[in-house]
This record gives C-alpha cells, sequence and structure tokens, in this order.
C-alpha cells in the first residue's frame, strides 16, 4: 500500500508539470523546452524569497504560480512570438522555438546553478512542517495530499474547459487548424500567451509542491523532469488532458516498481523506453488522434 501512496504522489507531480506541457503542444503547436526552468526559477524564487522574509507555505505557493506563470508568458511574448512571426514556414517556426526553448532555458538554471553553487536547495526557511498520518501501517503526509488534490483538480479543470466552454473549444481548434480558426475569428496570440501563463503556473505550482515533498531540489531538476514529462505526453497522446493524467500515472508506477524491485540505476531508463516503445507501436501515443493529410 506505501507503494500505492508514492505511485500517487509521484504521477501528481508529473501531471501538474506535464498538463501545461500537454496543451501548449496539443494547441498552439509550442513545445517549451525551457518548461523545465521555469519550474526550477519558481521554486528558486521561493527560496530567495524566503532568504528576507519568512512566509507561509500557501503564500509561498501563490508566488510560485505567479513566477511561472510571469516567466512563461515573457518567453510567449518576447521569444516564441518573435520567432513565430519572422519564420518563412510552419515547420521551420517549430523548429526555431524548441531550439529558442534551449536556449532560454540556460539563463535562469545557470543563474540558479552559480547563486546556488550548484548545490540543492530547500524551503526549510519557512518554518513548514508536514503533518504525517498513519492509517493501516501506511504512512501518508500532507504534502502528498495536496499534491494529488492539485493535480486531480487542475485535470479535471482544463478537461471541462477544454470541452465545456466555448473559450476552450476555441483553443482546441487551434490545434486542429490555426488557419481555419483565424478565419473564424479566434485570435490565435491571445490565446496563446493565456494558454502559455497557465502552463507555466502549474510548472511553478509543481516546483514548490515537489520541494516540499523531497525537502530539496538542485538546479538541474527541472532537466530531468522535462524528460519524464515529455514521455508522458508521448504516452497518453499529444493534447490528451485523459491522456497526459494515463501516461503520467503509469510513468510512475513503472518507476516506484522499478525501484522497488530492482536496482535504482534503472529507473531513469524507464522514461527513454517507455517513449521508444510508443512511438515505434503507436506514435500518436494512447489516446492521441491520427492526422490525415490531404496531397
Amino acid at each position: 500500500m506505501q507503494e500505492l501512496v508514492a505511485i500517487a504522489s509521484l504521477g501528481s507531480v508529473y501531471l501538474l508539470f506535464a498538463l501545461g506541457l500537454s496543451t501548449a503542444w496539443g494547441t498552439i503547436g509550442i513545445l517549451n523546452f525551457a518548461h523545465g526552468a521555469i519550474f526550477v526559477s519558481a521554486a528558486y524564487g521561493c527560496y530567495e524569497l524566503l532568504e528576507v522574509r519568512q512566509l507561509p507555505v500557501l503564500v509561498l505557493a501563490v508566488v510560485a504560480v505567479l513566477i511561472g506563470a510571469a516567466m512563461s508568458l515573457l518567453m510567449q511574448v518576447l521569444v516564441f512570438d518573435q520567432v513565430r512571426r519572422r519564420a518563412s514556414s510552419e515547420r521551420a517556426a517549430e523548429t526555431r522555438i524548441l531550439i529558442g526553448g534551449i536556449g532560454v532555458a540556460m539563463l535562469p538554471i545557470a543563474l540558479a546553478s552559480h547563486q546556488t553553487k550548484n548545490l540543492a536547495f530547500g524551503l526549510s526557511a519557512s518554518g513548514f512542517e508536514a503533518s504525517v498520518w498513519t492509517i493501516g501501517g501506511v504512512r501518508v503526509s500532507s504534502v502528498q495530499v495536496a499534491t494529488v488534490v492539485c493535480a486531480v483538480g487542475a485535470a479535471a479543470a482544463l478537461a471541462w474547459y477544454l470541452r465545456r466552454t466555448r473559450a476552450g473549444l476555441a483553443l482546441r481548434s487551434l490545434g486542429v487548424d490555426d488557419q481555419v480558426a483565424a478565419l473564424m475569428g479566434i485570435d490565435r496570440r491571445r490565446y496563446a500567451w493565456a494558454t502559455m501563463a497557465v502552463a507555466g503556473g502549474l510548472a511553478g505550482l509543481a516546483g514548490v509542491l515537489l520541494t516540499l515533498n523531497l525537502g530539496a531540489i538542485s538546479a538541474e531538476s527541472g532537466d530531468a523532469l522535462l524528460i519524464k514529462a515529455f514521455a508522458c505526453v508521448v504516452l497518453g497522446g499529444v493534447g490528451s488532458t485523459l491522456g497526459v493524467v494515463v501516461g503520467c500515472f503509469t510513468l510512475a508506477a513503472s518507476e516506484v516498481w522499478v525501484l522497488t524491485q530492482t536496482s535504482g540505476m534503472w529507473v531513469e531508463a524507464v522514461s527513454f523506453g517507455i517513449i521508444f516503445a510508443v512511438l515505434l507501436l503507436r506514435p500518436q501515443g494512447i489516446f492521441g488522434r491520427q492526422e490525415v493529410r490531404r496531397v
């Protein structure tokens, strides 16, 4: 049973991080390789804030969401919009956005690495101590419960928004054919800004919750999480909320199983193995849609 708690907690962190990545990629066509840097920067920003003033954890979570949303929105406005405007074709824009995301990610990661001297940093200065309950021999912490609640709530809210609101349907139409959507009066730039802000906010929240859960993270933690989130998105299907939920908890379950059955050195290989297997057997993912192109 303790393994189920670990799967739920780990899968929820992956879900918070991957939801925004999947939504942005599946709707506005942006695969943001700086998503991991946003995750780390939000946690690091809270760490620096605690050096100045002690704040409760709830305030830190709000600050992390704001930092993540602001960073992601700035990247969209200052980098991705400019790249897309100057690109000669959609394929060229996608390639340059990937490269631009990698380049932008280097700046905050380098800053965090320099300031922390490549050491792990945490949020212990907040004075927060997680409550731990033992139920039937199974230990569950308040941070784990909060992580699961936030992740499930965010996924449910996003699924409702995309399927039940006019704005959500408009956003999904951009993922199907943005040129037709533009002819229908849908402002791609406005939706892109909102989507990237939400994606960044979720990444920031994941950063604080994971830091509280583990006690500390390093400046390079975002890169490893980005790879795993990419595996989850590919497994579930790009742009599918249900798919990314299934992908995240499947990856978490496989990693926990590998960790309990074998040496921990094999855990990282699971992400790459899942990506490879899915790309071979079902390139569009479990819940992804097949694209049909007329020539």
